[in-house]
């Protein structure tokens, strides 16, 4: 029987990963013990016990940026989270930590270091973040889910690890049933619209701003606006408005084209099953959206519209042209499943594997 500790959250880019990982462990290995890492304030802590698995949680501590108070006491409360782990691991006889980036990485990783206990890191995004780089350097493998990534010592490309449902997706026609369920006419083209489960205010107003003109276009629109966005949900002809959806996986299957930020689970699992977008990415941060989507669009199964220049304009000059061409969609469906990965969660296993047996 075998113990493992999954490490990571926050976002979605790295609770997908980890919980496709989980999924797979337990669909394979019933004797297999499954431990999760995370925080309170996480997408982890929802998802996670959504799930079935079984959740711990450590004291959400960004690395201090400036000297104040908290950078103060960040030596002490960052120790005493390593502390806590340390002691998961020896209370539960935990053979791997795989760690997926986020707040509850860094002690994770600290902890495995600390008790001689096999390592292995996934790393979704193609710009890596601090706490995998700083523990890339002693862990036992490394998977990357972009090329840019493999920069990371002791680094294999791997993919992203796709949840069940997405997975479930690749060679299945599901159009029809996935339009039935949202609402939408199952012989309309259709934008799938969504800047993550927070929204993203320049693609919602864009998008709101555009209705007249896509409707004239005979497209029909699903769009996700995100749960704080302040915005109604609608259901009427050609366009339907949601807060939140809890499938994506029919979201996607329902549609022939994207408009959406660049995280990513999301440019993962568009190019997975072939789903060609125009991303924007975020325009705030280290510029890590534009890089995870780089590959796709330069295979040609997407482009990249940075976020001040998404305007109407862009949906009439690019989004709606593109949408409309039925042969340009189908060659960049095929651009996109050449760059995307089906088998991640496959892959990110095998590492995991090999550093057990090892």
């Amino acid at each position: 029987m075998t113990t493992y500790l999954l490490a990571g959250g926050g976002t979605a880019g790295h609770v997908n990963p980890l919980l496709a990982l989980a999924q797979y462990i337990r669909a394979n290995d019933d004797s297999a013990t499954i431990i999760t890492l995370g925080t309170v304030e996480g997408l982890e802590a929802k998802l996670v016990p959504q799930r079935g698995f079984r959740l711990e949680t450590v004291e959400r501590l960004p690395f201090p940026r400036k000297l104040n108070g908290y950078a103060l006491s960040f030596p002490r409360r960052f120790a005493a989270a390593v502390k806590q782990v340390e002691k998961l691991i020896r209370d539960e006889g935990v053979d791997v930590v795989v760690g997926f980036g986020g707040y509850a990485s860094a002690p994770a990783y600290e902890a495995a270091k600390k008790t001689k206990t096999p390592l292995v890191i996934h790393e979704a995004n193609a710009l890596p973040g601090m706490a995998n780089r700083r523990a890339a350097g002693y862990a036992d493998a490394t998977g990357v889910a972009f090329r840019q990534a493999l920069k990371l010592p002791n680094s294999t490309l791997v993919g992203m690890p796709l949840r069940p449902e997405i997975a479930g997706l690749l060679g299945a026609d599901q159009r029809r049933e996935a339009r039935e369920y949202f609402g939408l006419d199952a012989g309309t083209v259709t934008l799938l619209v969504t800047g993550g489960s927070l929204g993203a205010k320049r693609i919602n107003e864009t998008v709101e701003a555009s209705r007249t003109a896509l409707r004239a276009a005979g497209i029909q629109v699903l769009h996700i606006v995100g749960e704080r966005s302040g915005l109604d949900e609608i259901n009427e002809p050609f366009y339907r408005r949601i807060g939140y959806c809890d499938r994506m996986d029919l979201a996607i299957a329902a549609s022939d084209f994207a408009v959406a930020r660049a995280g990513a689970a999301t440019v993962s699992e568009f190019a997975a099953v072939g789903l060609p977008a125009v991303y924007v990415p975020y325009p705030v941060g280290n510029g890590e959206q534009a890089l995870n989507a780089a590959d796709v669009c330069t295979e040609g199964g997407g482009r990249i519209v940075l976020d001040a220049d998404f305007t109407p304009d862009a949906v009439s000059s690019i989004v709606i042209p593109t949408i409309s061409n039925s042969k340009l969609l189908k060659q960049m469906s095929k651009a996109a499943l050449s760059a995307g990965f089906t088998d991640g969660t496959e892959r990110l296993f095998a590492l995991v594997a090999g550093v057990l047996k090892g």
